[in-house]
């Protein structure tokens, strides 16, 4: 499945997680200091962004080589937790009062730019420029990932496909690699050793 596809069915079943959420559920704790509200906005923006990207100029040519190379370089220099958080409760108040008809706008949206785009388009983020398939497997990531945050803060299943969450662990492994860590992570995975307390790849 290509990354365009992947990100549509990946979308699409947090919509459909998003649309089961009961209404006494929003407010409640999910993720470190985020409600569900919250947490939900911030994973809406894996979609936001490809909106908002896809309407700013191709740069022309990439700067990172791939999805990798985001979470292990740019990620990392580029991102502010304490701005994260704060987009994070923006996005769950833009959410409104109907969050899966704002999600759901949101995807068509995206998807009509994405189905558009040329095969070689350019993303830019942050100054840098990623080719749009290498960034859509990086919006996988996040639906997948904060779409079981979400399941295992409200109980409900979280609907990502297999092969979206199979790739999602593909990506980890690969960033974790691309830090220098393959070594710790194969002995961890294999038996022979553990992670460092708290490790992670993002």
């Amino acid at each position: 499945m290509g990354s365009a596809a992947m990100f549509f069915h990946s979308a699409s079943a947090f919509h459909e997680l998003v649309a089961a959420i009961g209404d006494d559920q929003w407010e409640r704790p999910a993720l470190g200091d985020w409600t569900l509200r919250s947490l939900v906005g911030h994973t809406t923006r894996a979609i936001l962004t490809v909106e908002s990207y896809l309407q700013l100029d191709d740069p022309g040519f990439p700067t990172v080589s791939n999805a990798e190379g985001y979470y292990a370089r740019v990620y990392r220099d580029l991102t502010d937790p304490e701005a994260v958080a704060a987009r994070g409760v923006e996005a769950g108040i833009w959410l409104g009062d109907d969050p899966a008809q704002a999600v759901g706008d949101a995807l068509v949206r995206a998807m009509a730019l994405v189905d558009t785009a040329p095969p070689e388009r350019i993303v830019s983020i942050g100054g840098l420029g990623i080719e749009l398939g290498e960034y859509l497997r990086t919006r996988v990531f996040e639906l997948v990932v904060h779409s079981i945050d979400i399941s295992r803060a409200t109980g409900l299943p979280h609907g990502q496909p297999s092969e979206s969450v199979r790739a999602t662990l593909e990506l980890a492994a690969g960033v974790a690699a691309a830090k220098g860590d393959a070594e710790v992570l194969l002995l961890a995975l294999t038996g022979r050793g553990e992670l460092p307390a708290g490790y992670s790849v993002v």
